[in-house]
């Protein structure tokens, strides 16, 4: 379910090329992530929850260059310190965890997030909002999953990795949020340019 390998390769080029003429501090890290393929930014977010020391899901400037540096982003600290600025709104030197992740996070067209919500909607099948193991059952085969033909995982096993992938870096605690789901997908959206395309991959996927 994850963008594939192809449309990784194609983000990657097409991030490094606009990363050539982006002056924008936010566009800039944000291709810079989107260089590294459609989970760059939920891997930028682990570097970040690694760093957040005091687990407040919020980051101070030392923090946030720390992080981007251990991240591998190359940027100088002027820089790295007026986008700090930028994301720190209410100037308390701190900036919020999850609202840097959804500011980052690509846009997506209104077709994109509808069909991004029918697959949700279709995985949540008790409508709670959240995808579990439970809502899984019967939803996602389990059985054609390499490990599991192979006897070295249970299908409970397979569901949670499945939703791993999804889950935030917070706090992967086997469930699913809606915010989760679209951040996931903002990544696969960003690889691909037409929405016809992105429409068939999801309704093929989900079987919408």
């Amino acid at each position: 379910m994850a963008g594939t390998s192809r449309h990784d390769r194609e983000m990657s080029l097409e991030a490094k090329r606009q990363l050539s003429v982006t002056s924008d501090p936010v566009e800039r890290l944000r291709l810079q992530c989107l260089c590294r393929g459609s989970s760059g930014i939920k891997g930028l977010g682990r570097t970040f929850k690694i760093m957040d020391d005091d687990s407040n899901r919020s980051l101070d400037l030392k923090e946030f260059l720390k992080g981007l540096n251990d991240y591998g982003i190359p940027m100088e600290k002027q820089e790295a310190t007026a986008l700090f600025q930028l994301f720190d709104r209410d100037r308390n030197g701190t900036i919020d965890f999850d609202e840097f992740l959804v500011t980052l996070r690509p846009q997506m067209s209104k077709a994109r997030k509808e069909v991004v919500m029918e697959a949700f909607r279709k995985l949540d099948k008790t409508s709670d909002g959240v995808i579990t193991i439970e809502d899984l059952r019967g939803v996602y085969n389990a059985q054609y999953h390499p490990k599991y033909r192979n006897g070295e995982w249970t299908e409970d096993q397979v569901f949670r990795k499945f939703l791993d992938s999804f889950d935030s870096p917070y706090d992967k605690d086997g469930k699913v949020t809606k915010e989760e789901f679209v951040n996931y997908y903002c990544g696969v959206s960003a690889s691909i340019d037409s929405d016809a395309y992105f429409i068939l991959m999801m309704t093929n996927a989900w079987k919408l």
